[in-house]
């Protein structure tokens, strides 16, 4: 659990379209429609959850070469993300943009923002499907165990991104310091190497 929790902060630290949104809500809309959407964006994470925990439960009993052709996929998902976060240090304030996007301040719009953006975000897909099964114990049930951690996972995120929202509320300029953004994008991207290395490691149930 401790291994899956560091692994967790690390993607949600990831620069992306989640928090490419949070950033945007919290300096256009304010803290408490960020807030909204991060409920929307954990929203999504738990329906990631039980879809990957139905589907993968049921495919990994029937087919070994699944979890393999999965784990690979992933590994190469991962690896092109972390070379895609370091060119993005091209850019004066790396990957951390926020200026563009929908923005909006009422609850339902706050957090359709959040729920769309996850769902429609291709590194919550591959994490929940290719990265979460790896840390389920072999005597657990697949399918309860996905879910379980995927709840962690999902307060996990709410947590940091609440962090995140606060931090901008009272230090906004900092945040929009390009050289700041720029070392976070750096640091994203080793930590998405890293996780491309221990995912190519892993074994199936």
């Amino acid at each position: 659990l401790p291994a899956f929790a560091l692994t967790v902060l690390v993607i949600v630290a990831v620069p992306g379209q989640g928090m490419a949104m949070v950033l945007r809500q919290s300096i256009v809309s304010g803290k408490e429609a960020a807030f909204y959407s991060v409920f929307g964006n954990t929203t999504g994470l738990i329906i990631w959850g039980i879809l990957s925990g139905v589907g993968l439960s049921a495919i990994f009993q029937a087919s070994p070469t699944a979890f393999n052709i999965l784990k690979w996929a992933g590994v190469g998902y991962l690896t092109l993300l972390s070379i895609q976060t370091l060119l993005q240090l091209r850019n004066e304030a790396g990957k951390f943009e926020y200026e563009k996007g929908v923005s909006a301040k009422r609850f339902g719009a706050a957090f359709n923002i959040g729920i769309t953006t996850n769902l429609t975000n291709v590194k919550a897909a591959v994490f929940s499907v290719g990265l979460v099964p790896q840390f389920v114990p072999k005597d657990f049930n697949l399918g309860w165990g996905i879910f379980l951690l995927t709840c962690v996972w999902a307060v996990i995120s709410f947590s940091w991104y609440s962090l995140m929202i606060t931090v901008v509320d009272r230090s906004a300029r900092w945040v929009q310091r390009p050289k700041v953004r720029r070392i976070l994008t750096a640091i994203s991207a080793i930590g998405i190497a890293i996780l491309a290395i221990g995912l190519a490691f892993t074994r199936a149930h």
